[in-house]
């Protein structure tokens, strides 16, 4: 789970609240005072540092008066799938901004080796999801992202003891789903 900046502004806008009393809000050891003011501040212009716990999330939307679901994405990551990330990008641009029923059934007969890890992304994002009281039927997916992983290393050997290097791509898939408002 993680906070959505642009719902997490426009809710603290509707509800008049500042970004003291939020940070009032979070204060736990560890961050207290002017770190929790620039937490708040960051997650505010979506940087999501420091990471924000459940916790952070839960009294966040305990002071806005809303429920957790309304400020935050639910994302799943799957790292270091064994493919390349050009082909997993393939199946990435095919589900991004689907609604998650349509995007499961597209996953399920794509032939694409990415397509079940992606739908297994898919899958926790949206349990993640119904965990928090999200209503599964009105999800969408508002990231899904490839991104680069570590290399494989191997090597083919070759005529007169030489050896050429085989370098097999990995990639780590980011898939966050978010209920429609």
């Amino acid at each position: 789970m993680r906070l959505d900046s642009a719902r997490l502004k426009t809710k603290t806008d509707e509800l008049g609240v500042t970004p003291e009393q939020l940070a009032d809000a979070i204060e736990r050891p560890g961050l207290k005072g002017a770190k929790a003011l620039s937490a708040i501040r960051n997650w505010m212009a979506g940087r999501d540092h420091p990471r924000a716990k459940k916790t952070d999330i839960d009294r966040i939307s305990e002071a806005l008066g809303v429920a957790p679901k309304d400020i935050c994405r639910f994302t799943c990551e799957v790292r270091n799938h064994r493919g390349s990330p050009r082909k997993a990008k393939l199946v990435a641009d095919m589900v991004r901004g689907r609604h998650s029923d349509e995007a499961l059934n597209m996953l399920q007969f794509s032939p694409k080796r990415a397509a079940t890890n992606v739908r297994k992304a898919l899958d926790a994002a949206i349990a993640e999801a119904e965990v928090n009281g999200a209503d599964t039927t009105r999800c969408y997916i508002t990231e899904c992202r490839i991104d680069n992983g570590q290399h494989i290393k191997r090597f083919q050997p070759k005529d007169r003891g030489r050896a050429h290097p085989i370098l097999k791509r990995t990639s780590h898939i980011t898939l966050s789903v978010q209920e429609r408002a």
